[in-house]
């Protein structure tokens, strides 16, 4: 999972989106990265986010598990518009089980996970020697293809306590 804020307090945001995930019916949480402050990416804001990738484990088909994320988001005050904007919670399938699905819904794994360092990041930390399933690279190897410049601007700020 995914999990990024840039609205109000983004780290009570990711606390209690760790926290949802803890306490949905069917899903488990087993483990979090840290936590990173991060530019935005894929449209203008001079908001920075702090994100993390989550490991769960759940009972939900990927379709479920995607409603119950959006019903956290919901509940944290995220409104989806159909546009790239500043959000109080994203919550994002990265991946799930191995499963190659493309639809304009859901996509796994997440369609851009590849490009975006800010995934990267805790991905590689969480899962530095698991392999995409699509382009065979583990993603400590995808990571160290991003530029330079893309992994240096995103600052660690070390493990999230859940309080």
């Amino acid at each position: 999972m995914g999990i990024g804020s840039n609205l109000g307090n983004r780290k009570f945001f990711c606390q209690r989106a760790l926290w949802a995930l803890k306490t949905f019916p069917g899903i488990s949480l087993i483990r979090w990265s840290h936590l990173y402050l991060t530019p935005p990416v894929g449209f203008s804001s001079d908001k920075y986010f702090y994100n993390l990738v989550a490991e769960i484990k759940t009972s939900h088909s990927p379709w479920a598990l995607l409603f119950c994320l959006w019903q956290i988001e919901l509940k944290y005050g995220r409104r989806r518009t159909g546009e790239i904007t500043d959000r109080s919670l994203d919550l994002d399938i990265l991946l799930y089980e191995g499963i190659v699905l493309n639809s304009s819904l859901l996509s796994l794994p997440h369609k851009r996970l590849y490009e975006r360092s800010f995934v990267l990041i805790p991905l590689a930390e969480l899962l530095p020697h698991e392999k995409h399933p699509m382009l065979k690279k583990t993603y400590k190897e995808l990571l160290f293809e991003r530029p330079t410049s893309e992994r240096e601007a995103i600052k660690d700020l070390g493990p999230l306590c859940l309080e």
